[in-house]
Parts: structure tokens; sequence; C-alpha cells
């Protein structure tokens, strides 16, 4: 049973939410529990203490070259992301590397805050190209409204809940339990219409902003190949059908145009 001060904090979340309907630019119809404004406004919160125990260890944004590579490659994709979704021109848009050789993961919170593992970059020997892919995918789910979508499925399925008691006994407050929840909400899996949503939007932001497309097909190409192991979080949290590379391959055609005009630029 939940300690009488960890109700009140749930209370107080519950009541700062919205039960409301909406559609994400796939043109998809959300039930949430979360506004994309509560979403990003608990993002902030949780990306900070996501990466804070990285920064205290030196391992975030550690290498300079790998940084300025990152960087070059997610601002062209910011620009394509903000002509989709112009309101996002206004969010914080932030990614930091992370220093994790071992962890093959990437992932973009609500409101564009953004990280990659350099164990993604080095096991998979990933070219600009497909680091492209991966983090269009990633900016698609935050276009898309996932985040607070899976926030939503976190907060109604109590999955935030395990750590409610040790917030509530350091007094934190409704936001803390909320970003607890966007923390939680990244370790959930895709459903796999919200997979293929970010596979459509991803490819066509990643040829808009001037990389290959058929990088998505290379990328999934070389997930297969590396496996499935314990740290291979990418995929846990995308789920890779087995028709996902035959469904990006026919993509490609349409994407094309999109690419070789970007090049022409």
């Amino acid at each position: 049973m939940l300690k009488p001060i960890s109700k009140l904090l749930l209370v107080s979340l519950l009541a700062s939410v919205v039960v409301a309907c909406a559609t994400n630019i796939a043109g998809r119809k959300q039930l949430m529990l979360v506004s994309e404004s509560s979403a990003i406004q608990a993002s902030k919160q949780a990306y900070v203490s996501t990466l804070e125990p990285f920064d205290k260890a030196g391992k975030l944004d550690s290498d300079p070259e790998t940084v300025a590579r990152v960087n070059r490659i997610t601002d062209k994709l910011i620009a394509q992301a903000i002509l989709l979704r112009p309101d996002t021109r206004g969010w914080e848009w932030s990614v930091k590397v992370i220093d994790d050789p071992e962890t093959v993961n990437a992932w973009c919170m609500a409101g564009g805050k953004m990280a990659i593992y350099t164990g993604l970059i080095q096991q998979l020997n990933a070219t600009d190209d497909e680091i492209a892919q991966v983090m269009g995918h990633e900016i698609s789910h935050a276009l898309a409204n996932h985040s607070a979508e899976r926030m939503s499925i976190a907060l109604s399925q109590n999955l935030a809940l395990g750590v409610l008691a040790e917030t509530a006994e350091l007094g934190n407050t409704s936001l803390g339990l909320a970003a607890a929840a966007a923390q939680v909400a990244l370790t959930l899996p895709n459903s796999r219409q919200g997979e293929s949503e970010a596979d459509s939007i991803g490819i066509e932001l990643a040829a808009k902003a001037g990389f290959n497309p058929n990088a998505a097909v290379t990328l999934w190409q070389k997930m297969g190949q590396l496996g499935g192991g314990n740290n291979m979080e990418w995929l846990s949290t995308h789920p890779s059908p087995e028709n996902r590379q035959a469904a990006l391959k026919k993509m490609i055609p349409k994407m094309m145009p999109y690419y070789q005009a970007a090049k022409g630029r």
C-alpha cells in the first residue's frame, strides 16, 4: 500500500495531466493521459538526472571529434524537423554523446532531448548516413508525440510507482514523479504502429537532410548481425519485425528525390 504522502503526490500528478485525444503528425489519434507540454517539462528534469551519472564519471561528451560529428548530423535533422513541425522551433534541442562502448543505444525524449551511446557508433561501425537514420528515427518519436504516449502508458500501468516511495521520502514534488515516469518511458518498448510511424518519418527527415536512405536498410542489417546481446538496449525498445527491412526498402524510391535534391543544394 502506498504511504499517505505518496498518495498525495500521485493525486497531484494526475491532477496536472489531461485526458484527451490528440492527432499526431502521422494522422493517428492518440489517447493521452499526459499532454505534450507536460511531457516536455518532465523530460527536461529526466534528461538531467539520466545524464548526471555519466557526467560525474567523465563519460559525457568526452571525445570532441565524435561530439562534433554527432552535432553535425543532428543539426541537419533538427532543421528538417522544424520544417515539418514549425512549433518545435521553440524546443530546447540538445544531443549528448555517452561514452559507453559496450552499450548500443540512442534515444530522444519529448522536447528534443537526445543522447547516443558510443557503443552504437563503434560496434556498428556506423556511417554518418546510418547515424542519421538512428537519430532521425528517434527525433520522429518525439515529433509524433510518442514520448507523451509512453509516459501515459507508464502512469496507467503504475510502472513509475516503484520509485514513488523513494521520491516521497526525499520530499520531491509531483514534477519529480513526472520525471520518473519520463525515465521509465524510455525503457518501454515502442508499439509496432509507433515504430512504423518513426520509420517513415525518420527516413524522410534524413533524406531531406542529405543522408542516403539506403542506410536505413544497412543499419538494420548491421543490427541483425550484431545480435541481441545484453547491451543491445536499442533493440529492447525498438522491436524489429522480420519485415522491417523490406518495408524500409520499399520507401527508398520515394525518398531518393529528397536525398538528391538535398545533395544538389
